[in-house]
C-alpha cells in the first residue's frame, strides 16, 4: 500500500494530496466540485492521482456534506421531543440581541417549527435523581406521529439528561421498536454531554438536521471506493481537527459538520513547528469563501462551542471565521456602490472566463483582467480561461460606474481585499491578538493572489505561501491525528472541590477514551489522552478552558493554586483583565483520547546552484499602473533564489502574486516567504 490520499471538497474545486511512501514525495491535483453528489467530484480527484486505489494504505477527506445541508436549508424534517412544559426553550433561545442597533434584527431561525415539537411526560432533576416516570404511551404516540408527518429523523433533548440519560435512552429505545430503522434518532446527551438546555437541545437538533444526510453520502462513498478495490477504511475530518473512521462519524455526524475548512488550520499547526513561528494568522480563499483561522503559540485556536447562523453546537472546534469572499464571488451594483459576494459563481457556472455560462463578473474574472492570472495554466492547465469573456465581464459592471475596465477590475479586488482584511480583524481583535505580532500564511487556491495586499493592509511583515498552496487543507489532512472528545459536567466552587473525585473522573474518561480508539484500529503505544478543564469566576456566565497535565494532577496538594493561576493569565490574555484569589468555579471536565498515526514530513527543498531561473517577462497592473512583471514556474525556484517584486508564481494549485515593493524568497521545506522592502 503505497500511498497515503487526503482530499479536502471545496465550493469549487475538490482538492487531492497524495504523500508516496516509496518515493517519499508529495503530489496534489484539483477536480470540480460536483455540487450534485460531491461523490462524483471526489471519485475523480481520486482518479488523477491515483491509478489503483488498492494502492492506497491510509485515506482521510473532509466533507461539506453536513454543513451545505445546514447552510441551504435541505436537511431532513425533524421532530423534537421535549421535557413536558418546557419544550419551548428551543424557540425561546437566549434573550441577548447580537446587533444592539439593527431595527430589523430578528432571532436566528431554528431548524424546527414550533407545530413540530412535542412535549413528553417524565422528569429528571438536577441531580440526576428521577422526579416523574416517562410517559411511554406520549413516546409511543410521537412515534405514529413521525410516521404521519414524513419526518426523516427525531431529535431528543430531556432536561438534566446529561446528568442521567435513562429517559433519553429508554425512549430510543421505543422509537426503534415502532420506527425501526427508518427514522434516525439523536439524543441530546450524545450529541453535547453538557449544561445549558437551549445549547445541548440546539445541538442534537443539528445533528438530527444534517446526519442522515451525512450518514447517506459516508455511505454511498465507501460502497463506490470499495467497488474500486479500496481496502483500508475511509476516515473523516472532524470540526476538532482530528479524524475518525466513516464508521465512527456515521455515528456522530455532528462532529463532522466543519471538517472542511479545519484541514488548513492543522496544516498552519504543522507549519509553525516546522518553522519556529508560534504565531501565524492562516487565510484560506477558494472560489466560494474566505476562512481565517489562528495558530497561537504554536497551537490551534480552539472552542468549546461554535455557532452557525446564530444557531449553537457544543462541540470541540477549531475556530474559523468565515465571510463570502472568494475567487467566484460576484461584483455587482447596490445602493450606487460597488459589492463584491457573499453570491458566488460557484462551480456551476463559474465565473465568466470559465466559458461555463457565467456572465456576472467575478474577482478571477478581475484578476484575469489585471493580467495576474496565466489563462492556459489555470487550475494546473485542466482548465482554459478566456480572457475576452472575463473583459466583456468586468466592462459590463464599469459602463454602470462610468469607469474603464482595468479601474474596475481593481476596484473589485480592492473591495474583496478590504472584506477579507476586515475578516482577520474580526478574529484576532477578539482574541486580543495585534495582527502585526504574526506571519501570514496565505492558501488556498485564490489565496496567495490576494496575501500581499492583505498583510500590506494590516501592517504584518511577512507573508508564507506553503507549497501546494491550493491544496494546503488537504495536505493538513495528512498532519492530524486520530481524534475522540469526552465531556463530563463537573460542577464545583474551588472551596468545595474534592480533587481526588475528580481525579477519578477523568481517569475514568481516560479509560473510555483510551479504548474507543482500539475500535478506530489505533495500536496500544500510540493512544494518549490529554485534560482539561472548563473554569469561569464565581456567578459569571461564560468559561475558558484551561489545560490540565494529567489524570491525576487535581489530587496534587498544590492544584488550585496552580489552576487559578493559569485561569487568571488566560482570561488576561483574553480580556485583559484577571482577578486572581477571586473565587472560581469548575464547570465541564474534557478529555481527547489522541491516536497517533503517520505524519509525513515535508520535503526539504533542494538548494540553488545559481542565482539564475528561467523565467519570462509580462504587463501586470498594480496600482492603476503597467508593470513589466517576473512570471515564473514555481517549481523552478530553490533555497536560496531571491528576487523583488512585482512577479507573477505559477504552479498547478495556485497563483502567488508579489506586488512591487516586495521581495520574495524560498525556505528549507519550499515554502515563498514574501516582504515588504521597508521592512513594515
Amino acid at each position: 500500500m503505497r500511498y497515503r490520499v487526503a482530499m479536502d471538497i471545496g465550493g469549487t474545486f475538490t482538492d487531492v494530496v497524495t504523500y508516496d511512501q516509496q518515493e517519499g514525495v508529495f503530489a496534489a491535483s484539483k477536480a470540480s466540485t460536483t455540487p450534485g453528489n460531491l461523490s462524483d467530484g471526489v471519485l475523480v480527484g481520486l482518479d488523477a492521482v491515483v491509478e489503483r486505489p488498492a494502492d492506497i494504505g491510509f485515506l482521510v477527506h473532509g466533507t461539506t456534506q453536513g454543513l451545505n445541508a445546514f447552510l441551504e436549508r435541505r436537511g431532513v424534517p425533524v421532530l423534537l421531543l421535549g421535557t413536558a412544559g418546557v419544550e419551548d426553550s428551543y424557540h425561546i433561545a437566549r434573550g441577548p440581541r447580537t446587533r444592539l442597533y439593527d431595527l430589523h434584527y430578528r432571532k436566528p431561525a431554528p431548524l424546527v417549527a414550533r407545530r413540530d415539537v412535542v412535549g413528553i411526560g417524565g422528569r429528571i432533576a438536577a441531580d440526576g435523581t428521577e422526579l416523574t416516570p416517562l410517559d411511554e404511551e406520549a413516546v409511543r404516540k410521537a412515534a405514529r406521529d413521525a410516521v404521519e408527518g414524513g419526518y426523516g429523523a427525531i431529535a431528543v433533548a430531556f432536561l438534566f439528561s446529561y446528568k442521567n440519560p435513562d429517559h433519553e435512552l429508554r425512549a430510543r429505545e421505543i422509537l426503534s421498536e415502532e420506527l425501526g430503522e427508518d427514522v434516525a434518532v439523536s439524543l441530546s446527551h450524545e450529541a453535547a454531554k453538557e449544561w445549558r438546555e437551549y445549547e445541548r437541545t440546539s445541538s442534537a437538533v443539528v445533528d438530527a438536521y444534517t446526519g442522515p444526510i451525512v450518514r447517506s453520502y459516508l455511505v454511498d462513498l465507501e460502497q463506490r471506493l470499495d467497488a474500486r478495490g479500496l481496502a483500508v477504511p475511509l476516515h473523516v475530518m472532524q470540526s476538532s481537527g482530528g479524524i475518525l473512521t466513516a464508521e465512527s462519524a456515521r455515528r456522530r455526524p455532528l462532529q463532522t459538520l466543519l471538517s472542511g475548512p479545519v484541514g488548513g488550520a492543522i496544516a498552519c499547526a504543522e507549519l509553525s513547528a516546522r518553522t519556529g513561528r508560534p504565531n501565524l494568522i492562516g487565510i484560506d480563499m477558494g472560489g466560494t469563501s474566505f476562512d481565517v483561522s489562528l495558530i497561537v503559540d504554536g497551537e490551534p485556536d480552539t472552542s468549546a462551542e461554535a455557532q452557525l447562523e446564530g444557531l449553537p453546537m457544543l462541540m470541540s472546534v477549531v475556530n474559523i471565521h468565515t465571510v463570502g469572499a472568494g475567487g467566484g464571488s460576484v461584483a455587482w451594483l447596490e445602493a450606487g456602490g460597488l459589492r463584491v459576494g457573499p453570491q458566488s459563481a460557484g462551480a456551476r457556472p463559474g465565473p465568466a472566463c470559465y466559458g461555463r455560462g457565467g456572465t456576472e463578473p467575478t474577482v478571477t474574472d478581475a484578476n484575469l483582467v489585471l493580467g495576474r492570472i496565466d489563462p492556459d495554466g489555470f487550475a494546473g492547465g485542466r482548465l482554459a480561461l478566456d480572457p475576452k469573456l472575463a473583459t466583456e465581464a468586468v466592462a459590463g459592471l464599469a459602463e454602470q460606474f462610468e469607469l474603464g475596465t482595468t479601474a474596475m477590475a481593481e476596484g473589485i479586488c480592492d473591495i474583496a481585499n478590504a472584506k477579507m482584511a476586515q475578516a482577520i480583524r474580526t478574529i484576532t481583535v477578539a482574541r486580543g491578538i495585534e495582527p502585526r505580532d504574526s506571519a501570514l500564511v496565505a492558501f488556498g487556491g485564490a489565496g496567495p493572489m490576494h496575501a500581499a495586499f492583505l498583510a500590506r493592509e494590516l501592517g504584518i511583515a511577512e507573508t508564507v505561501v506553503p507549497r501546494f498552496p491550493g491544496a494546503f487543507s488537504a495536505w493538513g489532512m495528512l498532519q492530524t491525528q486520530i481524534r475522540q472528545d469526552y465531556t463530563e459536567p463537573y460542577f464545583f466552587l474551588d472551596q468545595d472541590l474534592d480533587g481526588a473525585d475528580m481525579a477519578a473522573t477523568l481517569a475514568r474518561m481516560e479509560k473510555a477514551g483510551i479504548d474507543a480508539l482500539s475500535s478506530e484500529g489505533v495500536a496500544a503505544d500510540g493512544r494518549t489522552a490529554s485534560h482539561s478543564v472548563d473554569v469561569r469566576y464565581e456567578a459569571q456566565e461564560y468559561t475558558l478552558t484551561v489545560p490540565l497535565t494529567g489524570a491525576d494532577e487535581p489530587a496534587q496538594p498544590d492544584f488550585l493554586k496552580a489552576l487559578a493561576e493559569r485561569f487568571a493569565a488566560l482570561h488576561e490574555a483574553r480580556y485583559g483583565h484577571a482577578n486572581l484569589g477571586a473565587p472560581i468555579e469548575l464547570v465541564t471536565l474534557r478529555t481527547a483520547a489522541i491516536g497517533d498515526v503517520e505524519r509525513p514530513a515535508p520535503q526539504p527543498w533542494p538548494t540553488a546552484t545559481t542565482t539564475d531561473f528561467p523565467h519570462q517577462l509580462r504587463t501586470v497592473v498594480f496600482d492603476g499602473e503597467p508593470h513589466r512583471s517576473i512570471v515564473v514556474r514555481r517549481d523552478d525556484l530553490y533555497v536560496g533564489h531571491t528576487f523583488d517584486g512585482p512577479a507573477i508564481l505559477l504552479e498547478d494549485t495556485a497563483t502567488t502574486v508579489v506586488p512591487p515593493d516586495h521581495t520574495v524568497g524560498v525556505d528549507g521545506i519550499g515554502s515563498l516567504i514574501i516582504r515588504r522592502k521597508d521592512g513594515k
